[in-house]
């Protein structure tokens, strides 16, 4: 199994910045994050595979940034550009041994 262990989230003024953090108990091959806004579906937001292939929502790109310390089997989210739609909790995903895990969220609001 793997554990995630997500941190980062708060409030930020729209406009602002934020930088989320991932580390998993193992290495994995595939790592990205997702976020759910109250009432809507859980969506992707980035993923990054071990080899650097990454991919973004259209709702972030050239705003958000992922990138991956395989070291220390940690994922980042640089958040740029904040906009109050950003608000949402964030989740880390992890593929390993074919299995999907998930950690346990962290809030991101985006508020004046």
């Amino acid at each position: 199994q793997v554990q995630l262990v997500e941190s980062g989230g708060g409030l930020v003024q729209p406009g602002g910045s934020l930088r989320l953090s991932c580390t998993a108990s193992r290495s994995t091959n595939y790592m990205g994050w997702y976020h759910q806004a109250p009432g809507k579906q859980r969506e992707l937001v980035a993923t990054q595979t071990s080899d650097g292939h990454t991919t973004y929502a259209d709702s972030v790109k050239g705003r958000f940034t992922i990138s991956r310390d395989n070291a220390k089997n940690t994922v980042y989210l640089q958040m740029n550009g904040l906009k109050p739609e950003d608000t949402a909790v964030y989740f880390c995903r992890a593929l390993w041994g074919g299995v999907f895990y998930w950690g346990q969220g962290t809030q991101v609001t985006v508020s004046s």
